[in-house]
């Protein structure tokens, strides 16, 4: 076999620009994951991209397994996603007026997502979930807001909190810079744990705004939640008069057409929606019931703008997008690729005689260092880090490019082939097996 090096190693030209960055940039990234703190080494600066390749500034082509962490479904630099792009930033890059394009983006994403009558088009995930909390608490008058231990809705000073050392607990802040009165109302459950969150509930009758969950985790590696926990979310949810808000800025177009939602027949009362509605480009987008949205200024007194809300150029990458899948529906593909890697990444694993799961719903994924399966951030958190640092450095060395840390799943597209498929499995195979008798 040949010797796989199992320790960090990018090139000489990316150790040199993130040398350069870091005079310049807070640990010379714009996201800090992408610094490598979670699995060590220097980062790989990226040149171009194409198709299911990534290609480094040394020269090196990988297989990509992240897609910009989710909104690469068609590949890297789809043509008519790049022809859609030029066309509209020919004609301007930004108006700060209506155009007619928003409305035909705003109506693929009504037509696709059940849970959606109407839609806000914001700038990203972060921005979307910031902004259906504010609606939900507008709309019902009700100031809690319950989200789960482990599932990630970007950097909203409300939603940045931890879980304490109870079931049910009110949020302390989990970033410098947040005050406590920002996580004042935000209350932090176990995820997939039934019982808590009817406990929670009982407790807080008629005073939580909503809860916001992600049906699918992507953030502490790929954890579903169970079909008990879904529907007595819905529930309890209904019963209260809060809303019920689903995070599908990874899931939605993503798991299928209409997101999550469809795959698992439960509707929410609000969708916040990202990377695959922008096709790439900065854009998000927020929706649910009539009477909801219809609180949001200038219909009713909720404020929510944005002056690059709607841009031009996102609109045309998202639109293109969300044309090509209902064109050309990828999901059966994923759905039986993603099978196949989950079936060789656990063979791989079991032959190394390595602790593993792997959990995979359709074409999310991850290979957790654990041996019992993950339902929850306390369960995620056992994982064998150093073991996953190894690993990632290992597949990198293989041409696999993986995301780099335990706890964010991977994505691929519809032009990853079997064969790619296969290369990966043999990859793995290599590597968990040095990876044992290291």
């Amino acid at each position: 076999m040949t010797s796989i090096s199992l320790t960090a190693a990018a090139g000489e030209k990316s150790r040199a620009a993130f040398e350069s960055a870091r005079q310049l940039m807070p640990g010379g990234v714009n996201s800090p994951a992408r610094a490598f703190g979670a699995v060590g080494g220097t980062p790989l600066f990226i040149d171009h991209a194409k198709g299911p390749h990534l290609f480094d500034i040394d020269g090196n082509r990988y297989l990509d397994y992240i897609g910009s962490w989710g909104p690469m479904i068609l590949g890297h630099a789809q043509d008519e996603v790049i022809d859609a792009i030029t066309a509209a930033a020919s004609r301007g890059t930004s108006y700060g007026a209506p155009t007619e394009a928003e409305s035909v983006l705003a109506q693929q994403i009504i037509d696709a997502v059940g849970s959606i009558e109407k839609v806000r088009l914001v700038n990203s995930g972060t921005e979307a979930t910031m902004s259906a909390i504010r609606v939900a608490r507008g709309a019902t008058g009700r100031e809690k807001v319950i989200k789960f231990a482990g599932n990630y809705h970007g950097h909203v000073d409300s939603l940045l909190v931890a879980a304490g050392s109870s079931a049910a607990t009110l949020g302390t802040p989990d970033s410098p810079g947040v005050t406590a009165g920002a996580s004042r109302d935000t209350i932090v459950l176990r995820y997939n744990d039934v019982d808590a969150i009817g406990q929670c509930f009982a407790d807080h009758p008629g005073q939580i705004a909503a809860v916001i969950m992600e049906p699918v985790v992507g953030n502490m590696g790929c954890v579903p939640a169970s079909e008990a926990f879904m529907k007595e979310v819905r529930r309890l949810t209904a019963d209260d008069g809060c809303v019920l808000i689903f995070d599908e800025v990874m899931t939605g177009f993503r798991l299928a057409y209409g997101g999550a939602q469809e795959r698992y027949g439960i509707t929410p009362d609000m969708t916040t929606l990202g990377k695959i509605v922008g096709g790439g480009m900065p854009l998000g987008a927020y929706g649910g019931r009539k009477d909801i949205m219809d609180q949001v200024l200038p219909a009713g007194k909720v404020f929510q703008a944005g002056t690059l809300s709607g841009n031009p150029v996102a609109v045309a990458a998202g639109s293109k997008t969300l044309e090509i899948l209902k064109r050309q529906p990828p999901y059966e593909q994923l759905e039986r690729l993603g099978k196949k890697l989950a079936d060789g990444l656990d063979a791989a694993a079991t032959s190394a005689e390595i602790p593993h799961q792997v959990q995979q719903v359709g074409s999310m994924m991850t290979l957790f260092f654990h041996d019992q399966p993950v339902n929850s951030w306390d369960d995620a958190d056992q994982c064998d880090r150093d073991r996953f640092a190894k690993y990632f450095w290992g597949m990198i060395g293989q041409g696999v490019y993986m995301p780099c840390s335990q706890f964010e799943a991977l994505f691929f597209s519809r032009t990853h082939t079997e064969a790619m498929i296969d290369q990966t499995i043999e990859a793995a195979q290599q590597v968990l097996a040095a990876i044992a008798s290291d």
